[in-house]
């Protein structure tokens, strides 16, 4: 008989401290035999470097700055 979670993989419980959720997070960023985690992963990587893109387009570091 096949496991509730249709993968038969064992549901692990929601990790509980902060060690416990670094763990989790650097176990589900590591896990190269997981294309949905590391397809998450990568969108959020490759979003948070168009923000940062963005954002820092808005300064000109040529601009004489401001004289007090």
């Amino acid at each position: 008989m096949a496991a509730a979670g249709g993968g038969g993989e064992a549901v692990a419980a929601p990790p509980r401290g902060i060690r416990a959720w670094l763990r989790s997070a650097f176990r589900f960023a590591t896990d190269r035999n997981d294309f949905r985690r590391n397809l998450l992963v990568n969108l959020g990587l490759f979003a948070a470097g168009v923000w940062v893109a963005r954002n820092l387009t808005d300064i000109d570091l040529m601009a004489p700055q401001p004289v007090p």
